[in-house]
């Protein structure tokens, strides 16, 4: 009952990359980043598992950003000359690449680290991928011309992965779509369908992660533009509850997300976010317990899963190591008290 996971990414060691930030630089260059990257997936690999944690991830070290690691892999796409756009409706400006030619993939994109995390751990194994629509608003069309025919061109690359990890030994394969959060009418009109495209054909787990975003300034502010509730997943939620998606992520401590808006995705499993991502204070294993509790009003025992808000990526190793260790105690905790 509860079994934990994170939502995927995890702070890169000062060794492997630059700290604290959304698009760090690498270290090292060439077989010394390729071994330094495996070295910090190991590392966050025994993190989780010490920490008690029962679905494990990467950690997303060998990406630089959850997009850009798989778009490096895909050729149509011109990083050279990246220029500077606004994502999730202009929320915060980044240099990104362009599309300038029909897209396809190179080759395999995530079987290093797949594998090497495969080969870890004994625990069920969880892998992130970019949704389509989040791909979509994260690079400069410059061939397309149509957001919906691009979205399809990258759920098609994303389903040939998908189905590789899938090849690899992967138990959960997760796209994360935050665009969902800031357009929701075209996420549940065609960001869904998009989506199952993607997950087309999979037989292991398939989950999305739609959050408010890491804990960066440009995210905090515009939360603090949201008002008392966040009714954004009051949109989508009823489109994924009726998708062959089996899990479906979402932010629930410290947010202003009504809870009740989980009823909405009966049928599914839920990873109910009850760590902070956008605080460096931890959480203890009561305040995990309780929100737990609180989502056991709205979501079966056997379909919740405790999980992040979001990625950790950003946020100081030490603090993130803490938020894992009293998310692992506060399930173990919300076990003895809802078990019965």
């Amino acid at each position: 009952m509860f079994p934990t996971t994170i939502a995927g990414s995890l702070p890169k060691p000062e060794w492997l990359a630059e700290t604290n930030k959304l698009w760090p630089q690498w270290r090292a260059q060439g077989q010394a980043l390729q071994q330094a990257k495996a070295d910090a997936t190991l590392l966050w690999i025994k993190v989780q598992e010490d920490a008690g944690l029962d679905v494990i991830t990467d950690g997303e070290q060998s990406r630089q950003h959850f997009v850009h690691g798989f778009l490096e892999q895909v050729d149509g796409i011109d990083f050279a000359h990246q220029v500077e756009i606004g994502i999730r409706n202009d929320r915060y400006k980044a240099m990104v690449p362009q599309v300038v030619a029909p897209l396809r993939l190179k080759g395999r994109v995530h079987a290093f680290e797949a594998r090497l995390a495969r080969a870890h751990t004994k625990k069920k194994l969880k892998f992130t991928l970019p949704g389509p629509m989040t791909i979509v608003d994260t690079v400069a069309d410059r061939y397309y011309g149509d957001r919906v025919k691009m979205a399809f061109a990258f759920a098609e690359l994303l389903n040939q992965e998908a189905r590789a990890l899938q090849a690899d030994g992967v138990d959960v394969i997760q796209f994360d779509e935050p665009a969902f959060n800031v357009y929701m009418s075209d996420a549940a009109d065609w960001g869904v369908r998009a989506l199952e495209r993607a997950a087309e054909g999979l037989t292991c787990t398939t989950a999305v992660h739609i959050c408010y975003g890491y804990g960066i300034d440009a995210n905090n502010n515009w939360k603090k533009t949201l008002g008392e509730e966040w009714r954004q997943y009051e949109q989508v939620f009823p489109a994924l509850a009726a998708s062959r998606i089996d899990q479906v992520s979402l932010e629930c401590y410290h947010s202003h997300v009504p809870p009740h808006l989980m009823a909405l995705l009966a049928g599914k499993d839920v990873m109910v976010g009850v760590i902070d991502v956008a605080s460096p204070e931890v959480e203890t294993p009561e305040q995990v317990a309780e929100t737990i509790g609180r989502a056991l009003q709205f979501v079966a025992r056997d379909r919740l899963f405790p999980c992040t808000n979001c990625g950790l990526a950003p946020m100081d190793r030490g603090i993130a190591l803490r938020k894992l260790e009293a998310l692992g105690k506060g399930a173990a905790l919300a076990r003895e008290r809802y078990g019965a």
